[in-house]
Formats: structure tokens, C-alpha cells, sequence
């Protein structure tokens, strides 16, 4: 539905001269865009309880943040006010076609759609963030300033929700039109005002800290029962100092800990469920009627066309002797022959009973794939 054309670069050249080095202005990245919803819409998403959204105001350099869902829209005035909704895709199937063209980087790392309305002079001011984006320009024009990664920046806190970043030079000074793209580095400090009411799709990928890893590692650790080796010391001797903690016994310890990281079976169901696992509520519907495996049998042998659920995140990786399929926090284990229909439910947002009957998928496939379309993640 949308085609990316990245100035005259490949998408490889993209990724060897601007991926999380510099940022890029692409004119005509959406050439003829189209936005996949109005004003009206985004706003009514921002008044559903499960889905997170905000208005930030900022009147006189007075910045306001308000947490929604809204009732109504109020604080949404005239001139100086944005409207944010996250995680777009997991609700809109029109929105979430924004996400594919994007999908030459891997599916892990792309975490949701955020739409902005702005009206004029309305932005979230001067900021950075610390993983990539892509900011699509919808309908009106916003005027945007980038800068390079800068060390020295100091950040300050408008208010408890709304952090920004002192003044700085800008590397891309421009106007976004209907179609323009930005892409921002992380570190890299930014602003955006509407100059007329204004739409923004921004691509926003995953880029999780040691903090959030080791947090979430130690959590499946507990969760799976793991890690109940313990220290020991068969070959302890006297020492002339009882308080000391030995460089030895320190490198023992290490060891001990790092023994769980290079378990590869642990390391790689935990990566799988922690990767696929959705920060935003989806739209979920389960059927009321579950299908049995020999229903989707039969489904995959009439002419049936299988859709993904926006906001789906699905990755596998293969192991010695398995394929580890992960969908939304849940990992299923399946034949290393079931690589190419694997591909079918990670690779693209819907395909064809037919291409997947080709790839001779095993019963347990079959059976895996029936609890997905019962929970609602597939459906036909």
C-alpha cells in the first residue's frame, strides 16, 4: 500500500551511511500519501481506557501534559496543542500498513506507530529519545529541527511527564509536506511545531537497556524455577585475613552468574518471550467458537486468506534441534522442517492457505497454529 523510496538510496546503502549514525530528511519518502485516518479517529482512540494516550499544551511556554483517556477534547485548542495516541497499529488496520515499509529492519526491533494532531504552533518541544524513529509528515506541514548527538546537552523537566533538552544547532532545519520523512538517530535532539493542523506517524523502534535485560532475564530466571546451582568451595584453605574477599573466590561468583547467560536453551526461550512480548494492549478478540485442528486443516486446503493481528510481534530462531517460534511473550516449539511456514506467520501480515500448504507444514504446526487463530492473532 505505501511504497519507500529512501531519497536514491538502497536500503542497504540507508543502513551502511545513516542507520543510527546521522539523520536524514527524505522528501517524497510516501510519494501521493495518503493518511490512513483523520483527526476525528485519533481522537476517538485517545477516549478508549486501554489505549494510552496524551494532549500536551503549550500556552505562554507554559507546558502542560494530560494524561487520557479524554472525554472530551477541551484542552485540544485552536493553536498550541498535540495529541498523541500510541500504539496506533495494534487498533487500526489501516494505520498499521505505515509499519511495513519499514520492515527491511527486523521485526524485533520495531516497536509500535505513534499519531500525533497538532494544531498550530503545538509540539512537544525541544527532546531527545534514546532509540530511532522515523517521522512520517500526514496532512498540513510541521516545521522540524535536528541536531547531532551532543554529550553537553542538559535535559530538564517541564513538568513530571514532559522531559526536554536545552537549545541546540540543527543539522536539518525544514518543513515536512504531506509524504516527507524524517529519520532521527537516538541521542539525537529534536523539535517539531505544526505550522498548520498538522498529522504525524512516527516509527519508533525497540532499544532496550542492560538494566531492562538483566531486570527481565532475572525475572524468567524465578519464573522458571532456574538457577538453583549454588556456590561452593571444595578446595577452601586457611588465609591470614577473615574479612577478606578473594580475587578468586570474586571470579567464582562471576562464574556461577554467567553459567545462566551462557545456557543457551534458557538464554533463547527468555529472549524469545521478552522480545515478542507487546508493551501495548491489542485488540483481541478470541472466537467464541474454537476451531479444531482438523477446522483449520480443512481451511488450509479450501482457497483462505490468513490475516495478522496488528500490534503481532512474531520472531523464531533456530536451534540444534528445534525452531523457537515466539508470538506476543509465547514461545512454541516446533520441527526445524517447519522453517518456511514459520516464515509465513513471522515474515508477512497475511498469506495464503495455498503458500502455506506448499511448505508441508507438520501436525504440530497445525496444532500451534489453531491456538493462535483461537486466541485471535490470525484470523481469516
Amino acid at each position: 500500500m505505501y511504497q519507500l523510496k529512501i531519497n536514491e538510496l538502497s536500503e542497504q546503502a540507508f543502513l551502511n551511511q545513516y542507520w543510527q549514525k546521522k539523520p536524514l530528511l527524505i522528501k517524497g519518502g510516501f510519494s501521493d500519501f495518503k493518511d490512513p485516518l483523520d483527526a476525528n479517529e485519533l481522537a476517538g482512540l485517545a477516549m478508549e481506557d486501554s489505549i494510552e494516550s496524551r494532549i500536551i499544551t503549550n500556552h505562554n511556554q507554559q507546558w502542560q501534559s494530560h494524561q487520557g483517556p479524554f472525554e472530551d477534547f477541551e484542552i485540544l485548542t485552536d493553536e498550541h496543542a498535540t495529541l498523541l495516541v500510541q500504539a496506533v497499529d495494534h487498533w487500526h488496520p489501516e494505520a498499521a500498513q505505515l509499519l511495513e515499509p519499514f520492515r527491511f529492519i527486523p521485526n524485533w526491533r520495531i516497536d509500535d506507530l505513534m499519531i500525533s494532531y497538532s494544531t498550530p504552533g503545538g509540539g512537544v518541544g525541544p527532546h531527545l529519545d534514546q532509540y530511532d524513529v522515523f517521522i512520517i509528515q500526514g496532512e498540513g506541514k510541521r516545521h522540524w529541527r535536528v541536531g547531532l548527538p551532543d554529550p553537553t546537552l542538559k535535559q530538564f523537566a517541564q513538568n513530571k511527564s514532559l522531559l526536554q533538552v536545552e537549545a541546540f544547532t540543527a543539522v536539518i532545519n525544514c518543513v515536512l509536506e504531506p509524504g516527507d520523512i524524517l529519520y532521527i538517530p537516538p541521542g539525537c535532539p529534536h523539535e517539531g511545531y505544526a505550522i498548520e493542523n498538522a498529522l504525524n506517524y512516527s516509527v519508533g523502534f525497540r532499544a532496550p537497556n542492560q538494566q531492562d535485560l538483566l531486570s527481565s532475564f532475572a525475572d524468567h530466571i524465578i519464573d522458571t524455577e532456574s538457577g538453583q546451582k549454588r556456590y561452593t568451595d571444595h578446595t577452601l584453605a586457611l588465609r591470614d585475613s577473615k574479612g577478606e574477599l578473594t580475587q578468586s573466590e570474586v571470579d567464582k561468583v562471576k562464574t556461577l552468574m554467567q553459567a545462566l547467560l551462557e545456557d543457551e536453551s534458557l538464554f533463547k526461550h527468555w529472549l524469545g518471550n521478552t522480545l515478542s512480548q507487546p508493551k501495548h494492549d491489542m485488540d483481541l478478540a478470541p472466537e467464541e467458537d474454537p476451531f479444531s485442528v482438523e477446522q483449520i486443516q480443512q481451511l488450509l486446503e479450501n482457497q483462505v486468506t490468513f490475516e495478522r493481528l496488528g500490534g503481532t510481534r512474531a520472531i523464531y530462531q533456530c536451534m540444534d534441534t528445534e525452531l523457537l517460534l515466539s508470538i506476543n511473550g509465547e514461545n512454541y516449539a516446533l520441527p526445524l522442517s517447519d522453517l518456511e511456514a514459520v516464515k509465513q506467520l513471522t515474515d508477512f501480515i497475511e498469506f495464503d492457505s495455498s503458500v502455506l500448504n506448499a511448505t508441508t507444514p507438520s501436525l504440530d504446526f497445525i496444532e500451534t497454529f489453531t491456538t493462535l487463530v483461537n486466541e485471535g492473532i490470525w484470523f481469516s
